[in-house]
């Protein structure tokens, strides 16, 4: 015997404003509930709406198909917004799977005298909101890993700001770890000085980074490498005992003037582009290299 056909449809449009009714009831009473009234009302709504049309227009328990369109794209607005607004994985979840309770009310006054039909119907609908929910979760998390992908590239930019010292000397104070990321991120900003500043001599001071091993040696190579090309010589600064003697046991050479600390760099980097530091109206005497 053919399975009847699920009547879904017939009661999502004939009962849509008792639905949304007990829908919004339901999230309202919840403790998490934190939108304005109105702009719930609005969403949920929308989605009873599109939900009645796409299961009236096709198979009622594929959302993947092109009748559930609509509703798809409704749900991946909703669940960025959330993700951008803070909303957690468990109120977003929350928010569809509460459906399932108005859809079981208006199924069980349906089908009260068909407890089969009752039963393959409820397993019909709860199918149906399970699937939604697991589109909604998977929006939101490409959504929620957008924004920290962002906000890594943003705080990696941050991190490694370019300072103007003095006329023609530019400075790029590198803190934490450095990997490939960070390091084009880095050697892109110190490029763009180079040139908006018209830059002679970059010093890149490393004191803020833990350690220095061959692979963070090749990162600052680079960086050196691409300022050079830019017309501008490059001093490190920051190479402490204890990363010196890391450098030597592993056989780095960075192949550029180092100093200890950024005041010794910018030091050089005055007497390279013959400039005197005057102290109280005094000239104080700079030493040659």
């Amino acid at each position: 015997m053919a399975k009847p056909a699920s009547r879904l449809p017939v009661i999502l449009a004939e009962s849509a404003k008792l639905i949304l009714a007990d829908w919004l009831a339901t999230l309202k009473a919840t403790p998490d509930a934190r939108l304005p009234a109105t702009e719930l009302e609005t969403q949920c709504d929308s989605i009873v709406t599109r939900l009645a049309q796409a299961c009236r227009d096709g198979n009622v328990s594929s959302v993947g198909a092109a009748s559930f369109a609509t509703l798809r794209d409704i749900l991946t607005e909703l669940s960025r917004t959330r993700a951008l607004q803070g909303f957690s994985p468990v109120e977003t979840a929350t928010f569809i799977l509460s459906l399932k309770q108005p859809l079981f009310a208006r199924l069980r006054a349906v089908y009260s005298a068909e407890p089969e039909r009752l039963a393959t119907e409820m397993l019909t609908v709860s199918e149906l909101i399970d699937a939604l929910g697991l589109f909604m979760m998977e929006t939101y998390q490409r959504a929620r890993e957008e924004v920290i992908i962002r906000q890594q590239a943003e705080i990696s930019e941050l991190s490694t700001p370019v300072v103007k010292l003095w006329q023609g000397i530019l400075a790029l104070p590198l803190i934490g770890t450095l990997d490939s990321a960070r390091t084009q991120v880095a050697m892109e900003n110190l490029l763009d000085s180079i040139v908006r500043y018209e830059a002679d001599i970059a010093i890149i001071d490393i004191t803020g980074v833990p350690t220095v091993d061959t692979l963070v040696a090749q990162h600052l190579l680079k960086t050196v490498a691409a300022a050079r090309l830019m017309g501008a010589d490059c001093i490190i600064s920051g190479i402490r005992p204890q990363i010196a003697q890391t450098m030597v046991h592993l056989g780095v050479e960075l192949n550029v003037v180092s100093k200890a600390n950024l005041s010794d760099a910018f030091a050089l980097a005055l007497r390279r582009l013959g400039k005197t530091v005057v102290n109280h109206g005094r000239p104080v005497p700079v030493q040659p290299t």
